[in-house]
């Protein structure tokens, strides 16, 4: 009888920690399959990252303002994909988020007071999604005005795990999980059969799980304010700053949202934080095989109407 055993390894990627699990017959076979994974996330690094200077991001982001420029199908069409969650979310996720003006943030003990409203209004002036002009035909992009930026810290990690999960796919890899920082993909089974299963965290006591999903051929990526937050008058406000307004949100720990897809549960949980539970769980109800789990200040946890949670 065939032993199948679980290989693992994990790396930083994209400036966070990536963890590659597969089941093989044997230790070689894992590790050369993780070994292509991790290359194709560093493909996708070196497109999409700011801190790359000749990334396809950072060269659109250099010509705002100025004239559009012809990139990659494939970075074309993640854009694409961008703009849509954009509008599904009226602007809670938003890509041109770049622009932020971030020294008027530093959520730590040192953050007494919020930023005068007119100021933080004025340092998402930039931020606006509809100003994100991409000309299929010509398979072009360009920000209308001059010091827009965008990124992909909201969907980036998604799309990658996704990717890496293709690529182990097509290598014949039948049962694994990629997980990327949280954002985190599986498919098949553990190695005696049964599904793959992931604890929810407790958001006021992270090392234990309040709640167990079984997950399997599914994605889970989870927002939360329990690790980067400032504590206002007595009022906890997420590092997630609202794209419209340019203050931070309040009022939700976090928000899980599981989906067939890694890049989707991770565009979409930032955004349902920034919306607030009733506007957010509505979003999620009308969308299908997308579920969420809420968790408020208060300790209250909602769902959507799909989810069983065990």
């Amino acid at each position: 009888m065939v032993s199948f055993q679980p290989c693992s390894y994990v790396t930083k990627l994209m400036g966070n920690r990536f963890e590659f699990t597969v089941i093989t017959k044997t230790k070689a076979e894992g590790e050369n399959a993780i070994d292509k994974a991790v290359a194709e996330v560093q493909r996708i690094e070196n497109l999409l990252s700011t801190f790359k200077t000749d990334s396809e991001t950072n060269l659109v982001n250099e010509f705002a303002g100025i004239k559009p420029l012809k990139v990659s199908d494939e970075f074309l069409s993640l854009v694409q994909r961008a703009l849509k969650i954009g509008k599904l979310t009226d602007g809670a996720f938003d890509i041109s988020y770049g622009s932020i003006d971030k020294s008027l943030w530093n959520f730590d003990v040192n953050m007494t007071q919020l930023p005068d409203k007119e100021i933080a209004l004025k340092s998402v002036s930039l931020i606006n999604y509809e100003n994100v002009i991409v000309n299929e035909s010509e398979s072009t992009i360009m920000l209308k005005n001059k010091g827009m930026r965008i990124g992909f810290g909201g969907i980036g990690k998604g799309y990658a795990a996704d990717k890496a999960k293709q690529v182990l796919q097509n290598l014949g890899i039948e049962n694994g999980i990629v997980n990327a920082a949280g954002d985190l993909i599986t498919w098949g089974t553990q190695p005696n059969g049964k599904p793959w299963t992931i604890g929810i965290a407790d958001p006021n006591q992270t090392t234990q799980p309040f709640s167990a999903l079984k997950i399997s051929n599914m994605a889970i990526a989870t927002s939360g304010n329990y690790e980067k937050f400032a504590v206002i008058d007595g009022k906890k406000y997420s590092h997630t700053i609202d794209p419209k307004t340019g203050l931070p949100v309040s009022g939700i720990k976090s928000v899980s949202i599981i989906c067939p897809s890694a890049e989707l549960a991770d565009a979409l949980a930032t955004p349902v934080m920034v919306m607030g539970v009733n506007v957010g769980l509505n979003l999620i109800n009308q969308l299908k095989d997308v579920a969420c789990i809420l968790i408020t200040d208060n300790d209250e946890m909602y769902t959507s109407k799909n989810i069983n949670i065990v």
